[in-house]
C-alpha cells in the first residue's frame, strides 16, 4: 500500500473527548471516528488491526475444535422471554419494535439464540459435545459510554456456547476455552491473567474474567505477583484431554487472582506480602459455565444413552474484538504512538522515502515494496513529499513494528536503515539484507 493513495486521515492535535490513551492514540491515528455516542466508524487502518484481532481469535478457536457459524443482529423478544431475561436484564438492553408490531432486541448476546438452534437440530447424546461459536456486531445501551472502542454501546465480540451431556464434559468445555483463550491473547502481545469474576446477566456458578494490566483499566484487580510470570508459550495441547486442559487451568488459576467484585481479603492477606499486588485491569473476555439455566427453561435435552430426556449443560465464552484494540494501546504505547505487537500489525513495515522523486531513492523504495510484497509482507510505502521529521512522526504514531528508511546519503554507501518501533534501536544494512530480516521476522522466507 502506497501512502500517497491510502486513506489515512492523521491529527496533530488531540480531540478534547479522549480521555484515555488509547482512545486518543486510535483518533489520532486515523483509526476510527465517532458516529455517535458510544459508536465508531472503523476507518481502514483500524479496520486492518481489527481484521488481523478477529482472524486470530478464529485461528484459535478452529484449533480447539469450535464450529463458527453467524447469527443476526437482531432477535425475538420472545425467545427472551422464555429465559427470563427480557424483563430482567435492564435498561442497557435496546428493545425495539418491527412494523409489524414484533418486540425485537438488538443483541447484547446470544444465549437464548444458540439454545433455539441447539433444540431445533440436536436430539440425542451421539451430537455432543458441540461448541458454536460466532464474531459479531453486539450493542449494549450504556448510560455513559466513554474510553473510545473500550466502553463503547457497539461491539464486536466472539462469543462461543458449549453443549454437552454432563457437568464434567462442560466443565472441560470452560478448561478447553481457557487454554484457547491464553494462546490467542499471547498471539496478540498479551498478557491477560485469567481472574475469578463476577457472572452479573449471563448467570452461572464458574466464570473467570481475562484482564491485561493497565492503570485506565475500569476494573480493581488483587493478585499475586506470581502469576505474571506464567507464559503458555508455544506447547502443544491435546484439547480432547481433560487431564491437560485441567492441568493448565490449574496452573494459570491456582494463585490467586479476583476482580474487585470476588476479592477476598481473608485469602488475599495469606499470600507473601511482597508477592500482593492491587492494580487496574481491562477485561477482554470471559468464560462461564452455568449448567442448565437456558437448557431447562427452553427445552434444550437431549436423549441420553438411556433413552431419558435431559436438559444439556452450557457454558457461554467472549472474548471482546474491538475492545482488545484498546487494550492492546493501553499495554504498548508510548509517548510518540502506538507500538504494535508483530502478530496484530496493520502493515508489517514501513517504508519511508526521504527523497521522493531522487531517481536513486525511489528505484532502491520500489525494490524493496516489490521484494516485500513478493514473499506475502504487506508493506506501507511512504512516497510522499511530506519532509522527513513528518514522516517519522507519522510511523511512530500508527505505530509499525518496523520501518525501512530509504535516503541518497545511505544509497551511496549501499545501505538503508532498519530501525525497532519498540526499542529504537536502527542499523544499517543493505536493502536486501534488510527485506530478508523483516520475512525472518514475519517467519517468510526470502529467496
Amino acid at each position: 500500500m502506497r501512502l500517497s493513495r491510502y486513506f489515512l486521515p492523521v491529527l496533530k492535535e488531540t480531540p478534547a473527548e479522549a480521555q484515555i490513551v488509547s482512545h486518543r492514540y486510535m483518533l489520532r491515528a486515523g483509526m476510527i471516528k465517532q458516529a455517535s455516542a458510544g459508536i465508531y466508524s472503523w476507518l481502514p487502518l483500524g479496520y486492518r488491526v481489527l481484521r488481523n484481532i478477529e482472524r486470530i481469535v478464529h485461528e484459535e478457536q478452529e484449533r480447539a475444535g469450535h464450529i463458527p457459524l453467524l447469527m443476526p443482529t437482531l432477535q425475538s423478544a420472545d425467545l427472551w422471554r422464555e429465559s427470563g431475561r427480557y424483563d430482567a436484564y435492564g435498561d442497557e438492553l435496546l428493545r425495539v419494535r418491527d412494523r409489524h408490531g414484533r418486540d425485537m432486541l438488538y443483541g447484547p448476546t446470544n444465549e437464548e439464540l444458540i439454545t433455539d438452534i441447539f433444540r431445533s437440530h440436536v436430539g440425542s447424546y451421539k451430537d455432543l459435545p458441540l461448541t458454536l461459536y460466532h464474531i459479531q456486531w453486539k450493542f449494549r445501551d450504556e448510560i455513559r459510554p466513554r474510553f473510545g472502542v473500550m466502553r463503547g454501546r457497539e461491539f464486536l465480540m466472539k462469543d462461543g456456547y458449549n453443549f454437552d451431556l454432563t457437568k464434567e464434559d462442560a466443565l472441560h468445555a470452560y478448561n478447553r476455552h481457557l487454554v484457547s483463550y491464553l494462546r490467542t491473547y499471547e498471539r496478540m502481545g498479551l498478557q491477560a491473567i485469567p481472574m475469578r469474576a463476577d457472572s452479573g446477566p449471563i448467570g452461572g456458578d464458574d466464570t473467570h474474567e481475562f484482564l491485561v494490566l493497565a492503570e485506565t483499566g475500569e476494573s480493581e484487580v488483587f493478585y499475586d505477583a506470581a502469576i505474571t510470570d506464567l507464559r503458555f508459550g508455544d506447547r502443544q495441547i491435546d484439547y480432547d484431554s481433560h487431564e491437560q486442559c485441567r492441568a493448565v487451568l490449574e496452573e494459570f488459576t491456582s494463585r490467586y487472582a479476583r476482580t474487585d467484585e470476588t476479592h477476598d481479603e481473608a485469602l488475599f492477606n495469606q499470600i507473601p506480602e511482597d508477592r500482593r499486588r492491587v492494580a487496574r485491569g481491562i477485561e477482554v473476555g470471559q468464560i462461564f459455565y452455568f449448567g442448565t439455566k437456558y437448557s431447562e427453561p427452553m427445552g434444550a435435552v437431549v436423549a441420553d444413552r438411556d433413552g431419558n430426556r435431559v436438559p444439556v449443560h452450557m457454558g457461554s465464552h467472549g472474548i471482546g474484538v474491538s475492545r482488545l484494540l484498546g487494550a492492546i494501546i493501553e499495554a504498548s504505547h508510548d509517548d510518540k504512538g502506538i507500538i504494535w505487537p508483530e502478530g496484530v500489525t496493520p502493515f508489517h513495515c514501513g517504508l519511508v522515502n526521504l527523497k521522493s522523486g531522487d531517481a536513486e531513492a525511489d528505484a532502491a523504495c520500489e525494490a524493496i515494496y516489490a521484494s516485500l510484497t513478493a514473499l506475502g509482507l504487506e508493506p506501507l510505502y511512504d512516497d510522499t513529499d511530506e519532509r522527513a521529521g513528518g514522516k517519522f512522526a507519522t510511523m511512530d504514531l500508527i505505530g509499525l513494528p518496523w520501518r525501512i528508511t530509504v535516503g541518497p546519503r545511505g544509497l551511496k554507501n549501499g545501505v538503508v536503515e532498519l530501525t525497532s518501533r519498540r526499542t529504537g534501536e536502527s542499523e544499517e544494512m543493505p536493502p536486501e539484507q534488510a527485506v530478508e530480516r523483516i520475512a525472518r521476522i514475519y517467519g517468510k522466507t526470502a529467496g
